[in-house]
């Protein structure tokens, strides 16, 4: 149920109105969720910055929608995982590659491990041990790497979270629960 609706472009105020008019050209659409972040454009600059530059980063595109899907199942955001499905395999990554991703899983070890801690940095509210920083290091992430997936992870969860509050209605093919997957 969506509770904080997304704006309307033609009857947004000015900042507002422009801001979604520039990601409508960049992206050819305006998804829900930054419609919906719009009602406060600094907010919605903020996570469309925070992304870019991510984006700019050392992680490839097909590690951070990983990164977002696992985030997004152990948050259990639907629109999350709805959106970043098909960001994923327009980053190419195939079905199958996305389910596994939102179980932590890969066929890579060194995705495997980033999705690993990536979940555990959720599901332990980023409290780890030496050893759980050592591991993502043995399989060959530099600090710098692993300063971008705690990144990734905490632009999901912020993403997530607002889902959760909005009731953000989803705008891309939903996907079916792992279990009935």
């Amino acid at each position: 149920m969506t509770r904080i609706p997304p704006l309307d472009p033609n009857t947004a105020h000015a900042s507002a109105a422009e801001l979604l008019s520039t990601v409508k050209k960049k992206m050819g659409v305006v998804p829900n969720l930054i419609a919906t972040l719009a009602h406060s454009p600094a907010v919605a600059k903020a996570y469309l910055g925070f992304s870019q530059t991510l984006a700019d980063g050392a992680l490839s595109s097909r590690l951070r929608e990983k990164i977002a899907l696992v985030v997004g199942e152990t948050n259990s955001c639907d629109y999350c995982v709805a959106a970043h499905t098909a960001l994923g395999k327009a980053a190419g990554l195939t079905e199958q590659e996305t389910r596994e991703a939102r179980s932590a899983q890969a066929r890579v070890e060194k995705e495997r491990v980033a999705l690993s801690f990536a979940r555990q940095l959720v599901q332990d509210r980023g409290v780890i041990t030496d050893s759980d920083l050592e591991r993502v290091r043995q399989v060959g992430y530099t600090d710098g790497e692993i300063t971008e997936i705690v990144a990734n992870v905490a632009l999901n969860i912020f993403t997530n979270y607002f889902n959760h509050v909005a009731g953000t209605a989803i705008d891309f093919p939903v996907v079916p629960s792992l279990a009935a997957a």
